[in-house]
């Protein structure tokens, strides 16, 4: 009772999924993946071994195609199943078994596949499909979003709404840069649970986005005094022998702009944000 969509980017190496569904906290059964290796979605009467299983697999080289015929070809309860596979090269397959609820279907092809059940209509479906071609030069989380927002605006789960998750997997990518997890975002239970998501991805960017290296501001001079100046009205004394870019350090941690941090430069969106919070205080 479900729409998602799996997919792959080659520019950042890599795979993501986003969903939504009229169930509560779809993010929890839905969702699996691993860098290097590739993602799966297990909806409609979710077999959640396909998740966990499928992964080993696409980390063996398994072509996503082969992936879907092994999970669904062991299992008794397939015709009630759904999945979407992108495996580590780009490669994509759906399957929906034929006691999935009407609507359901889905469409794969190169980098993506897109699946639901109970859905309004094929519409569904095409809106999302559409979107993932057409958003090709958005980052890879929001291009995931605007395919998934594509489905609910035209009609989604027909049940209605409840809750939606986007996760994308990266080399090195998580908070801190130790796991590959680059993005882990849940609305489990909201009127609007799209939207929702929209906006956490909004504070998600915002917070741990990378620094735009060419728009990167040298701190020194002016710039540098400006800073120590909102530093110092924020109660980060710099000139009370407390070095500028400890004071900064000191601030974005506080704040959790840490990930933003870059020695001997500022991101714009620090600075915009010192700004603010000077003003606001």
């Amino acid at each position: 009772m479900t729409f998602s969509i799996v997919a792959y980017d080659v520019d950042s190496q890599s795979w993501g999924i986003a969903v939504a569904s009229k169930f509560l906290a779809v993010g929890a059964v839905v969702p699996w993946g691993r860098a290097g290796a590739g993602a799966v979605a297990t909806q409609a009467a979710a077999n959640l071994s396909y998740g966990p299983d499928g992964i080993d697999l696409l980390a063996n080289g398994i072509p996503a195609g082969e992936v879907v015929e092994r999970l669904t070809g062991a299992d008794d309860g397939r015709d009630s199943r759904q999945c979407g596979v992108v495996d580590a090269q780009g490669r994509g397959a759906t399957f929906t078994g034929s006691d999935c609820l009407d609507w359901a279907g889905g469409t794969a092809g190169v980098g993506f596949a897109v699946q639901g059940n109970v859905l309004a209509g094929p519409q569904v479906v095409e809106a999302m499909a559409t979107a993932w071609r057409e958003r090709s030069d958005e980052p890879f989380g929001r291009r995931l979003l605007e395919a998934l927002t594509a489905g609910d605006r035209a009609g989604g789960d027909r049940r209605g709404r409840q809750s939606a998750a986007l996760r994308v997997w990266r080399a090195g990518a998580a908070y801190g840069g130790v796991l590959d997890l680059a993005v882990d975002l849940r609305v489990d239970d909201h009127r609007n649970p799209v939207e929702e998501l929209g906006r956490l991805l909004a504070l998600h960017e915002l917070y741990f986005g990378k620094p735009d290296q060419k728009s990167l501001l040298p701190l020194e001079g002016a710039l540098a005094d400006e800073v120590a100046s909102l530093l110092d009205r924020l109660g980060y004394q710099t000139s009370n022998g407390s070095r500028l870019a400890e004071a900064l350090e000191t601030w974005a941690g506080t704040e959790n702009f840490e990930e933003r941090l870059v020695p001997g430069k500022l991101d714009p969106v620090i600075l915009e944000q010192l700004r603010r919070h000077s003003t606001a205080d």
